[in-house]
This record gives C-alpha cells, sequence and structure tokens, in this order.
C-alpha cells in the first residue's frame, strides 16, 4: 500500500510502499477514503507534541472515513462493506491514515452518517469528540444553560455550537467579524472578540451574572477570560489549557475547570469503546439533520499533503482540512 512517512519533524513527508496489514484480534482493516487533518496532526509532525508523537519514522494522520474490508478475530458489529469513520491513529504506536490501509480497534469506529461523503465524514471524529467529552461528559450542558464558546466557527468550536444547540442551550460564539455568519447559521449569536470586552458581553448577555458553561478551544488569554465570564458555580471546559494560568478569578467563583485530552484513550487504551459509542449517536444525529461538518473546500491528496497540513495553521481555513486518499 501507498503511505506517507514521517522521517524527522517539521520534514516534508515521503512517500513509501509497505506491505498491507492484517487485522489483529478485536481490530478491523479499512481501506481509507480520506483523512481529516486537525491542528495536532500539524504539531505532531513539528515535534511540538511529545505526549502524543510517534516514534520516528512514523505514519501521521488521526481522523478516518473508509471501508472495511477485512474483520478479525471477535468483532461482530461491523461487516466487510460496512462504511466507517474514526479518531483512529497517527499517535504513539497507532499506525496514522495517512496510507491506503490501516488495522484499526474496532472499538474506536462507527458506521458513517449515509448522508455524508467520505470526505466530510472524515472531516468529524477528533472535533466531535473533543466537543462531546466536554460539552455532555464534563458539562453536563442541559436545556436553558447559556453557553459560551471561544472560536465557535473553528473545528471544536462549530461542533460545541450545534451540540450546545441541539441539547437546547442559549448558545454565545466569540469569532472574528468576517466569520460571524458562520456561528449564526449555526444557531449562535456571534460576539466579536476583536470589538467587545469581557465585561460588555457578560453584561450584555448574562445581566452581568456569567454564562453557565464556558469551553475555551483556544487556550493563553481566552482561558483565562473565561474565568471573569463564568457564573458561581458554573463549568469551564477546556481542550487547549496547557499554559499557565492563575485559578484565583474562577475559584472565587467556585467555578470547575474542566480538560479534555481526546487522544488519552487511542494512547492508553482507556475508554476506547466510549468512543465508539459517541459516534454513533453523532451518526444519527447527523442522518436526521441536526448535525452537520463545515468542510474546507480545497482538495488534497497524498501528493500535496504537506500543503494541506499547513492550511490548518496559517489561517487561511474555513472549515475542516480532509486529505482525499482515495
Amino acid at each position: 500500500m501507498k503511505v506517507l512517512f514521517t522521517n524527522t519533524y517539521e520534514s516534508d513527508f515521503v512517500t513509501t510502499e509497505i506491505a498491507k496489514p492484517s487485522p489483529k484480534k478485536g481490530e478491523v482493516l479499512v481501506k481509507i477514503h480520506a483523512s481529516g487533518v486537525n491542528p495536532i496532526d500539524n504539531k505532531i509532525r513539528l515535534g511540538l507534541s511529545p505526549y502524543a508523537s510517534p516514534v520516528l519514522p512514523a505514519i501521521l494522520g488521526t481522523d478516518l472515513a473508509g471501508v472495511i474490508e477485512e474483520i478479525g478475530e471477535g468483532v461482530t458489529e461491523f461487516k466487510v462493506g460496512d462504511e466507517v469513520y474514526g479518531l483512529a491513529g497517527g499517535v504513539l504506536g497507532l499506525q496514522g491514515t495517512l496510507a491506503e490501509y490501516t488495522a484499526v480497534d474496532a472499538d474506536l469506529l462507527a458506521k458513517k452518517p449515509k448522508n455524508l461523503t467520505m470526505k466530510e465524514a472524515a472531516g468529524i471524529p477528533l472535533v466531535l469528540l473533543t466537543a462531546w467529552e466536554g460539552l455532555i461528559d464534563r458539562a453536563k450542558v442541559k436545556k436553558g444553560d447559556k453557553i459560551l464558546v471561544h472560536a465557535g466557527a473553528g473545528g471544536v468550536g462549530h461542533m460545541v455550537v450545534q451540540l450546545a444547540k441541539i441539547f437546547g442551550a442559549d448558545v454565545y460564539a466569540t469569532v472574528s467579524s468576517q466569520k460571524a455568519d458562520i456561528v449564526k447559521g449555526f444557531g449562535a449569536t456571534p460576539i466579536d472578540y476583536k470589538t467587545e470586552t469581557v465585561e460588555d458581553y457578560v453584561n450584555k448577555y448574562t445581566d452581568g451574572k456569567g454564562f453557565d458553561i464556558i469551553y475555551d478551544t483556544v487556550g493563553s488569554q481566552s482561558l483565562d477570560e473565561s474565568f471573569s465570564a463564568i457564573r458561581h458555580y458554573g463549568q469551564i471546559v477546556s481542550c487547549y489549557a496547557f499554559g499557565t494560568h492563575s485559578l484565583a478569578t474562577g475559584s472565587l467563583r467556585s467555578a470547575s475547570l474542566h480538560g479534555v485530552f481526546v487522544l488519552h484513550p487511542m494512547i492508553s487504551g482507556e475508554g476506547r469503546k466510549h468512543h465508539g459509542d459517541i459516534l454513533e449517536e453523532a451518526t444519527k444525529l447527523i442522518e436526521e439533520g441536526k448535525l452537520k461538518p463545515l468542510i474546507d473546500p480545497r482538495k488534497f491528496t497524498l501528493d500535496n499533503a504537506m500543503e494541506a497540513h499547513k492550511a490548518v495553521s496559517d489561517g487561511s481555513s474555513v472549515g475542516k482540512i480532509v486529505i482525499d486518499i482515495t
């Protein structure tokens, strides 16, 4: 099979032919049709994520959509020919998805929504799972909650906005003026973070009380500002809490802080079935027309995959970047 190897950090991908893998017990062999590209994929390629980076040389790529071609021992929930998607590799010892085939733990997969293309489906797993773990598993979103999403038009952010609306929340999202219409289209009230201060929008939308839930997808100053914008006993979720922060403001508000590290089940083996179960629920919501991915329209293949990696960090993307494998 054709694969892209990363031999050294920051280097270009190297196209290589290697033997197609065989599924072990509990695994399935997937013919990959599309591979989603996330900021973490580019950070791994640059050597900036030591907690997730595989030993080089390695095949990178975390998200996939494809078709099952072979079933390993003990797998009963899938059959040959099933179209599937999942957050399935590219970290530590797991083969990534910049390849024509991969053998994947079946627990990490779910059947692909019938109303999506392979490209659309490949753009969903990491961002949807990150959004779900924080908003639903940790913060326990419920009808009537006032929710603030930082970077609501981003990969994780646009999934948080949609899930919050599905659960009946009143949703607000910080966004640049150029992307305000994106979050409006998903049912959220846009907040221009360049012109509105925290005090401005807390007073305007919560009568100065603060939001019930804040989902931070940016980190740094965005997380610090969340401590000032949360209500007493509110819930703050962050998938980017990697900096140094003072918790004093949030502590004085008795706020809870939840960290989300969506790669943990792949790396540790703990909770993998939960990821598959979440994606099953997402498939239902997508097929019901309640949830949809925002996909960048540009076409990338294995031949220009490096350009796809650059596009997730240069600010040019509108929606998820996806590489067509087949």
